[in-house]
C-alpha cells in the first residue's frame, strides 16, 4: 500500500457516514463518465477504471464497519 493510498484511507475513515455515501455516490458517478468515455475511446489512460473501482470499495468497506459498529 503506497502513502498516498493509506492517506486517503486515514481521510476516509475519519468522516462519517453521510460524508462517505456522498464520496461514494461521486465516485460511482466518475466511474460511469470514465467507462463512458472508454466506449467512446476518449479516455486517455485507463488505469483511472482500475482506483475508481478501489476508492469505491475501500468507501463501501468503511461504511459496512461504521454501520456495524467496528470503526
Amino acid at each position: 500500500m503506497s502513502y498516498k493510498e493509506s492517506e486517503e484511507i486515514k481521510e476516509l475513515s475519519s468522516m462519517d457516514v453521510e460524508t462517505l455515501e456522498k464520496k461514494l455516490l461521486e465516485a460511482r458517478r466518475e466511474l460511469f463518465n470514465f467507462r463512458f468515455q472508454q466506449a467512446t475511446r476518449q479516455l486517455t489512460s485507463t488505469s483511472k477504471i482500475k482506483d475508481v473501482k478501489r476508492r469505491i470499495a475501500r468507501i463501501l468497506t468503511l461504511l459496512a464497519e461504521k454501520k456495524r459498529g467496528v470503526r
